[in-house]
């Protein structure tokens, strides 16, 4: 039976063309270092590829969200460690200005250590990340917390304007952690301690008047009360970094098993793909060899 070269050539042609197109893909597959190019190659595979992709991606924003809740959780604490130190030193102020030996000139002198905790008391109530959003606000970021009136008298100047609302940051599948605290009995602090500076200035004070005790003794109670509330707001954020530790620790594990999986389902095993690479190649190179070989010869050649 006689082939016509026609027929011969479009049938070597395509054969080559088929070979090359396999050589082609097992190239890429090296090139990527992976099984899969498309989801035909293997549909089960291939889902299975996705839902593990799906969850790395997931598992790397956790981390991003924890890494970024962990930096301002640190500044919370941080502003909260120096406003504890303000409060803890104007008690001991406090306690100081109670003894009832002190001279009106000893109050005096105390009164400007007392404005400087105030004020400094308030900068940190108020203080603002790197991007000029309040740390204590809440959810309300562009209010300060704590307001100031000049015009109400003194143990009445300074209030709550923020929210005690949460700022959530999920952090895990179905997990969630607060991103903020709040200052809000702050403001009766700094009530407080500004009406007992308001004596302390009083050139005519007399540490041993009732009124003048009363006022000191509520600034006491009020200050301690501000030590307690802030020591479990640390507490507190010392709480949620150790939290958010161990959850960042359970999902770099996570990431390295879900890593794992993504080799073994979507990865390439690099020598049997390179010796179907050097098969294809050879088999290529013969059938180009038998066609040139096939093609040069005669069928009026007598034998």
């Amino acid at each position: 039976m006689r082939i016509a070269n026609g027929h011969f050539s479009t049938t070597i042609q395509g054969t080559l063309g088929k070979g090359n197109l396999q050589l082609g893909e097992l190239m890429t597959r090296m090139s990527r270092g992976e099984r899969l190019l498309r989801p035909s190659d293997d549909p089960i595979a291939s889902v299975r590829l996705r839902m593990l992709e799906r969850d790395a991606v997931m598992l790397k924003q956790y981390r991003s969200n924890i890494s970024a809740l962990g930096i301002r959780l640190q500044q919370n604490e941080t502003q909260l460690d120096g406003m504890l130190d303000s409060v803890m030193s104007a008690k001991d102020l406090v306690l100081w200005a109670l003894d009832g030996s002190n001279t009106p000139e000893d109050l005096n002198a105390m009164s400007s250590s007392m404005r400087t905790l105030r004020d400094t008391l308030l900068t940190s109530a108020n203080a603002r990340n790197s991007e000029g959003h309040y740390l204590f606000s809440g959810t309300a970021t562009s209010t300060a917390p704590i307001a100031y009136d000049p015009a109400q008298p003194a143990g009445a100047r300074y209030s709550f304007a923020g929210n005690t609302s949460q700022q959530q940051v999920v952090v895990g599948n179905g997990i969630t952690q607060a991103g903020n605290v709040s200052v809000d009995n702050v403001a009766e602090v700094l009530n407080q301690m500004d009406a007992a500076l308001a004596l302390m200035e009083d050139p005519t004070v007399n540490v041993n008047d009732p009124a003048v005790r009363a006022t000191l003794a509520a600034a006491e109670r009020a200050l301690d009360g501000g030590i307690g509330s802030l020591s479990s707001r640390i507490a507190q954020l010392g709480g949620a970094q150790n939290t958010l530790r161990v959850l960042d620790d359970s999902h770099a594990s996570a990431q390295v098993s879900n890593g794992e999986a993504l080799q073994r389902v979507g990865g390439l095993d690099v020598v049997e793909t390179y010796d179907q690479l050097t098969r294809h190649t050879v088999a290529i190179q013969a059938t180009y060899k038998v066609y040139g070989q096939i093609m040069q010869l005669n069928p009026f050649q007598l034998l």
